[in-house]
């Protein structure tokens, strides 16, 4: 299936039902972090996101995320949600 005519999409044609998941990655006050090629734009759905985020959490803290928040085709669905430990703050 086409995505928007671009060819083939990898994520089965969730894309043209506006059915895509992405994650926000934030610093400790909400602001953007930008963690380059770490960063994984696009989900076909929900439980992709949500493996993909509970695989690599470690290296996104690492990289300077402390919250991130799941959004459906740009909508929260929750969050922020933080990546540090109960027993460890952010600061």
């Amino acid at each position: 299936m086409d995505c928007a005519g671009c060819g083939p999409c990898p994520c089965g044609g969730s894309k043209l039902n506006g059915m895509t998941w992405t994650w926000r990655l934030e610093d400790a006050d909400g602001n953007p972090v930008d963690v380059g090629g770490l960063a994984r734009v696009e989900f076909p759905s929900q439980s992709d996101a949500e493996s993909w985020i509970g695989e690599t959490w470690r290296e996104l803290r690492a990289a300077g995320v402390d919250q991130v928040t799941l959004l459906e085709a740009g909508r929260e669905v929750y969050g922020p949600m933080s990546l540090h430990p109960a027993d460890e703050s952010a600061d």
